[in-house]
């Protein structure tokens, strides 16, 4: 195992590597030079100022200046500024935002911490809904119950999520008005300590719900196939044959050959917790990453933009290896290496 992990983690390097070139060179391509913005800026300011020379100042001050390898590797940290400091991401450095005007690391810190906390309360919900449903509806197969919940998951799946939002807010903010509207924090209030946690929770309520109600139709719909498929194996019958309780083959037998699929899903949800949900961002007013990486995306502010996708990268890189890792110790008969 030890060695296994080992060989994935100088392929995800050499991955990483590879696709950090592409990202660089593909951002690169755009119209977008933040060195003659803040040349352009201070000549508007002050008129008696040389153009040339400003714009050289910042092109070496974000490392913009020589060749574009050169500047690839500078921003990776392996290659020094013009006054010899190395200061890239191997550094800790994500640059710096031209439009909020301070580092990169810490326009994302609130934003990545409000994504995190919102969708890992949906992910472990939807979780906790959708594993006992699908395991249930696989054993009723084909009963009432279960075609009850088929059908509301199909018309869960298929609803546009931002017309589910848009009907639970009118439904739990205008109409029963349990919570509020958008927001992150009551207007005019100045909460601390633990009322502003409680304050902050009740204002995630909603999007919490929707995030929650969105997923189930998929997940529910996942689970049980992957459920109704390991219950039809000969081991299982086997196991019937002998006379354990249905119970004990559900939980023992058929959830743990059921893994092997539903592992996919759950380090694919964990990992989306990360990646924010650009919708219900939008929609609820949550400053969460997503919206941050589609304002990053709008106004050109390619340093966002390049450290978010590099953090996505490495996310799926390390849920790619927490697959595989994870398919072992589901099933013995897996070998890893």
């Amino acid at each position: 195992m030890l060695k296994y992990i080992f060989k994935r983690i100088l392929y995800m390097l050499a991955v990483l590597l590879l696709l950090s070139l592409l990202i660089y060179l593909v951002y690169n391509l755009l119209p977008v030079d933040k060195a003659a913005d803040m040349a352009m800026q201070e000549i508007a300011a002050n008129k008696n100022l040389n153009y040339a020379e400003r714009y050289l100042y910042w092109q070496r001050r974000y490392g913009l200046d020589g060749g574009l390898f050169t500047r690839y590797l500078r921003w990776l940290g392996l290659t020094p500024f013009y006054d010899g400091s190395y200061n890239g991401l191997l550094q800790g450095n994500l640059g710096s935002s031209v439009a909020y005007g301070k580092p990169v690391a810490e326009v994302i810190k609130t934003p990545l911490l409000n994504t995190v906390f919102l969708n890992l309360l949906a992910t472990t919900a939807a979780l906790a809904i959708t594993l006992p449903l699908g395991v249930y509806c696989a054993r009723k197969r084909g009963g009432k119950r279960d075609f009850a919940v088929q059908v509301g998951t199909i018309v869960g799946y298929s609803v546009p999520t931002f017309i589910i939002a848009i009907l639970f807010i009118w439904l739990f903010a205008i109409q029963l008005n349990l919570f509020p509207v958008s927001g992150m924090s009551s207007v005019g209030k100045d909460y601390t300590g633990f009322r502003a946690v409680l304050d902050r929770i009740y204002h995630f309520a909603l999007p919490l719900i929707v995030m929650t109600f969105c997923s189930l139709g998929g997940m529910t719909r996942y689970v049980r196939a992957s459920m109704i498929e390991a219950l039809r194996m000969d081991c299982i019958r086997t196991a019937r044959a002998k006379g354990l309780r249905e119970r004990l083959v559900v939980r023992s037998h058929a959830f743990r050959n059921a893994l092997i699929p539903i592992i996919s899903l759950l380090v694919g949800w964990l990992i989306g917790i990360f990646s924010g949900s650009i919708m219900i961002e939008n929609i609820f007013g949550i400053n969460g990453i997503g919206r941050v990486y589609f304002e990053a995306l709008s106004t050109g502010d390619n340093e966002i933009a390049l450290a978010m996708q590099m953090f996505y990268i490495v996310i799926a890189l390390l849920g790619n290896l927490l697959i595989d890792i994870a398919y072992g110790l589901a099933d013995p008969r897996i070998r890893l290496g």
